[in-house]
């Protein structure tokens, strides 16, 4: 997200696709910017590393949904958890 001032917040809206390694086999995601950030930063407060996150987060999730839904589901989460704390 980047700021336009004002209080303005402006989204970039196109998902980016990321190559991950889950137990030994690649896979690719799609996910928007802010996305990769939040769960970037969740990774980091985790002391996980991302390839680590989203395979606890993949073994979790059964068959459905998608693996990229289950991240922006996973970072939605996480960040309504830490609202509620506050």
């Amino acid at each position: 997200m980047a700021s336009t001032g004002a209080g303005r917040v402006q989204m970039s809206g196109r998902p980016v696709k990321r190559s991950l390694t889950l137990r030994g086999h690649r896979t690719s995601v799609s996910l928007e910017p802010e996305f990769w950030a939040a769960f970037r930063e969740i990774a980091a407060e985790r002391g996980q590393a991302l390839n680590a996150l989203a395979a606890e987060i993949d073994a979790a999730r059964g068959t459905e949904p998608g693996l990229a839904t289950a991240i922006r589901l996973f970072v939605l989460r996480h960040y309504r958890e830490a609202a509620r704390r506050d």
